[in-house]
């Protein structure tokens, strides 16, 4: 089959592309640059260097696809109460855009990548039966285009699945960026010798996804013919762990104790979240292959191999006021 990836030179979307060449498949796949390394990119991968937003230019690129992966987001879950035009246009414009023309395309099924964000301020474990509460815009964004892909999706004849990763890491992953991906920070800075950046007290908790855990549940969600119409958590349920927890991890694995620089809380930052994988292990067969301190030391060894780097502030602050991190206002990170 043609498979075509949107985000193919991001963290997960080059992953996905890998797996697809590697089961035999056709790949083509876009990404307009702004959170991905060209070299992340595979060989033989039919690369276009285009916004999802440009529906003319995507409409073309996805020409004779059977299967869409819209892995391409903006994913700055923290920065989007800040820069809201420059995120949720890049992520509900962008769905919005990348579903209609794989419709103009006629392809077989729509595998739209969603976020734990969707889910807010729910009890935990996260559930897919619960009512989305997104609290950022980021999370508005994700759980729109949701709404969008659905609708337009079913009106039109064309199969659909929904996946929420949550916390995906590991090689590949853009790890001089000051917005986004807290292991990265961590790991990048604590290898030049400097001290963590944490946001409160460090006591909010997460689980974390290593990438080769994810990548097969996706596989399914494209070409399983009896899961269709679905929205499926991905990603573990074990190992939920406090921020601070993470910090001792990646000092450890780096051998940087500096105790961490503490800032004040960012705003609309959920405390707990994390999500069951039940439904992921029943329709999936989902397991758990890489424990969290296994995921850090692959993620340090590729920082390690490709090389430190300095935090590039890419993304303007579209709203600058005394809510704004100081650590984003005075780059600081």
């Amino acid at each position: 089959m043609k498979i075509f990836i949107t985000g193919v030179a991001g963290f997960l979307g080059s992953h996905l592309a890998d797996l697809m060449i590697s089961n035999g498949h056709q790949v083509a796949g876009n990404d307009n640059m702004i959170g991905g390394y060209s070299d992340n990119i595979p060989e033989g991968v039919e690369f276009h260097q285009i916004d999802c937003r440009d529906l003319d230019k995507i409409t073309e690129a996805m020409r004779g696809s059977d299967i869409v992966y819209h892995c391409a987001a903006t994913a700055y879950e923290g920065l989007s109460v800040f820069s809201p035009l420059l995120v949720t246009q890049n992520i509900f414009e962008a769905s919005v855009s990348t579903v209609t023309a794989a419709i103009k395309n006629q392809v077989k099924r729509f595998v739209y990548c969603s976020s734990m964000a969707r889910y807010g301020t729910n009890q935990v474990p996260f559930r897919e039966e619960y009512e989305p509460k997104p609290q950022d815009p980021y999370g508005i964004a994700k759980e729109a285009g949701e709404r969008v892909i659905k609708n337009l999706c079913d009106t039109h004849g064309i199969e659909w699945n929904i996946a929420v990763p949550h916390n995906i890491v590991g090689p590949r992953q853009k790890y001089d960026d000051p917005f986004r991906n807290v292991m990265s920070i961590m790991l990048n800075r604590m290898l030049q010798g400097k001290a963590p950046v944490i946001y409160g007290d460090g006591e909010q908790k997460r689980c974390f996804s290593y990438i080769d855990d994810c990548l097969y549940c996706l596989n399914e969600l494209a070409f399983n013919e009896n899961v269709k119409g679905e929205i499926i958590n991905i990603g573990p349920d074990e190992e939920f762990v406090t921020i601070n927890q993470l910090s001792e991890l990646c000092a450890n694995e780096t051998g940087c104790n500096l105790d961490p620089i503490h800032y004040e809380d960012r705003p609309k930052e959920v405390k707990l979240a994390t999500c069951s994988a039940d439904k992921a292990r029943r329709l999936l067969n989902y397991r758990t292959t890489t424990n969290l301190k296994t995921a850090v030391k692959k993620t340090a060894d590729y920082i390690r191999q490709r090389g430190t780097r300095k935090f590039k502030y890419h993304l303007p602050l579209e709203i600058i006021s005394d809510k704004t991190p100081k650590t984003w206002k005075d780059r600081l990170i």
